[in-house]
C-alpha cells in the first residue's frame, strides 16, 4: 500500500523567519500523524537553515512513526544518523546557495565513498536511502553500492506538468512520467524499493501515486502551503486521500 512521507522542514522555516521557538516542529510531526501521515521526512542541512540537531533529537524520541532524515552524504552526518537512528536516511546532494535540492544525487561518481557511508547506515540498522534522477545509470550505481531504497526526482516531471497548464495528456509531461514509470521499474528489478519525491503537490501527485509499485511518496512544500489555510491534519489527511484514490484506480 502506497505510503505518504510528510516533510515539515517549512514548519521550521517559519519559526526561523523570527528565530523563535514556535511553530515547533515536533508538534507538526503529531498533526501530520493524526492527519494519516506514514511518516516524517526532515532535511538536517549542514548550514542547519531550518531544522536543527536538537529538532531531529526530539522528532526521533516523539514521533511514533517512522522517520527519515535528509541529508547531504558527508561523514559528519552519517555520523549524527548513527547516533539518532531514523528508520531511513536519505543521501541527498546539497548546495549552500540552493532554495531546495535542485537535482539527484550522482552516485555513478562518488561510488567508493557513498558505498562506504552507506555500509555505516546498514550496519547501524538504519534503511539507506538515495534521492536520484531517472537515470539507468544511476540506478545501477545505487545498487552497486548498496542502497536499499532510491527515490526518483520527480522535479522534472511536476515543472512539466507546470509549463503545460496541468495537462497529464501533453506530450511533454507523458515523456517525463514515462521516465519515472521506467525507473521506478529498474529500482524494483535491482531490488531496491522504490519511493518518489519532489515538487510533487495536490495537482500533480495522482499520476506518480498510480505507478506501479511505487512504495513511499515524500511531501513538504505542497501541505505546508495548504496546512496555512486549514491545518496540517487536513491537509496531509487531503493528500493521503489523493495518494490512496490513485493507487486504488491503477490496481
Amino acid at each position: 500500500m502506497i505510503e505518504l512521507g510528510v516533510n515539515i522542514d517549512h514548519v521550521a522555516t517559519l519559526r526561523q523567519a523570527r528565530r523563535t521557538w514556535e511553530p515547533d516542529p515536533a508538534w507538526a510531526a503529531v498533526e501530520a500523524q493524526l492527519g494519516g501521515a506514514d511518516g516524517i521526512t526532515v532535511h538536517l542541512r549542514e548550514d542547519r537553515r531550518h531544522i536543527n540537531d536538537e529538532d531531529v533529537r526530539r522528532l526521533r524520541e516523539l514521533t511514533q512513526i517512522k522517520l527519515n532524515l535528509e541529508m547531504a552524504a558527508t561523514d559528519e552526518m552519517v555520523a549524527i544518523a548513527c547516533r539518532i537512528k531514523p528508520e531511513m536516511a536519505m543521501l541527498v546532494p546539497e548546495g549552500r546557495q540552493e532554495i531546495t535540492t535542485e537535482g539527484g544525487l550522482d552516485v555513478a561518481a562518488q561510488e567508493t565513498e557513498l558505498r562506504a557511508r552507506i555500509a555505516r547506515l546498514d550496519s547501524a540498522g538504519i534503511a539507506a536511502s538515495v534521492f536520484i534522477d531517472a537515470d539507468p545509470a544511476q540506478i545501477d550505481a545505487a545498487a552497486r553500492i548498496g542502497a536499499r531504497v532510491c527515490e526518483i526526482h520527480t522535479g522534472p516531471y511536476a515543472h512539466a506538468f507546470h509549463a503545460a497548464g496541468r495537462d497529464i495528456a501533453s506530450p511533454a509531461v507523458r515523456a517525463e512520467l514515462d521516465k519515472v514509470r521506467a525507473a521506478g521499474e529498474a529500482v524494483r528489478a535491482a531490488g531496491m524499493r522504490f519511493n518518489a519525491g519532489h515538487a510533487l503537490n495536490y495537482y500533480n501527485v495522482q499520476p506518480i501515486a498510480a505507478l506501479a509499485g511505487v512504495r513511499e511518496l515524500h511531501i513538504g512544500h505542497a501541505i505546508v502551503s495548504r496546512a496555512v489555510f486549514i491545518g496540517l491534519r487536513a491537509a496531509v489527511a487531503e493528500m493521503k486521500r489523493l495518494l490512496r484514490e490513485a493507487a486504488a484506480s491503477a490496481s
